[in-house]
């Protein structure tokens, strides 16, 4: 009996020590106090035009640096320019005419409805011209952001539609946003305003700050998971997005 007891506290012990070898390991990531996470850009625009043209110029390509107000491409505007030129030589000749009967107003010459007929038509030419300005400048297609050209879907000569018709695809990265898929337990001490740092190795060395800005208020029931983003400062364009990478929270 006492020989049995003996085998079975041996067996015992060599169970719990198998156990403990074979036990599977916490991940790097979570040890560390780390969480994996992808770095995207702020924003991508896909750039088009609100109205209907052939495309004359593209002044930009693929990997080019835009900033915002810059022009980036210009449809066929021949016939609005016109239009402008004509509103604006309307609204010469009827500025001179009131400069003109001005003076015979003043000497009772003309009636007051006479002056005010007058300066009423050069109000609604000017308001043509302004009119007309603006539809000229529908022609032209500006950045909306600072960033770089992702994509340059269409060329010189082809037809743009208003509805359906993309020109070049943008991204913004300075800031880049920081995509966080991380444990539902860190709901509550991960908050908005507070921060991270971010490991973007291999590419680059060392941890870097960032602010996270969105704290999902909905946790994935299934993966037990929420989301969360930073906003990384990228001021000199140097980190991509679409790399991996690691994010801790401070406690």
């Amino acid at each position: 009996m006492r020989l049995l007891s003996a085998g079975l506290a041996l067996t015992l012990v060599s169970i719990g020590a198998f156990a403990q070898n074979t036990a599977v390991p916490q991940s790097a990531s979570e040890g560390s106090g780390g969480h994996e996470c992808l770095v995207e850009p702020h924003t991508v625009v896909n750039v088009g035009s609100p109205v209907d043209g052939v495309l004359e110029l593209v002044a930009v390509n693929r990997g080019d640096w835009v900033r915002k107000g810059q022009v980036l491409a210009q449809l066929q505007s021949g016939v609005e320019a016109a239009a402008v030129k004509l509103s604006q030589a309307h609204v010469d000749y009827g500025r001179r005419r009131v400069e003109r009967n001005e003076a015979l107003f003043e000497k009772q010459l003309i009636s007051a409805q006479d002056r005010d007929e007058l300066v009423t038509e050069v109000h609604l030419r000017e308001q043509e011209l302004l009119k007309d300005v603006e539809t000229l400048k529908l022609r032209t297609i500006i950045s909306p952001i600072d960033g770089v050209v992702v994509e340059r879907k269409l060329a010189p000569g082809e037809f743009i539609r208003s509805d359906k018709s993309v020109v070049l695809k943008l991204a913004q990265i300075n800031p880049l946003n920081i995509e966080v898929i991380a444990p539902s337990r860190l709901f509550g001490s991960v908050r908005v305003g507070s921060t991270g740092r971010v490991n973007l190795a291999p590419f680059f060395s060392g941890s870097h700050p960032a602010r996270v800005v969105v704290v999902d208020k909905v946790v994935d029931a299934a993966s037990g998971t929420l989301g969360v983003r930073l906003e990384l400062p990228n001021p000199d364009n140097k980190i991509p997005a679409g790399i991996k990478c690691s994010v801790s929270f401070g406690k």
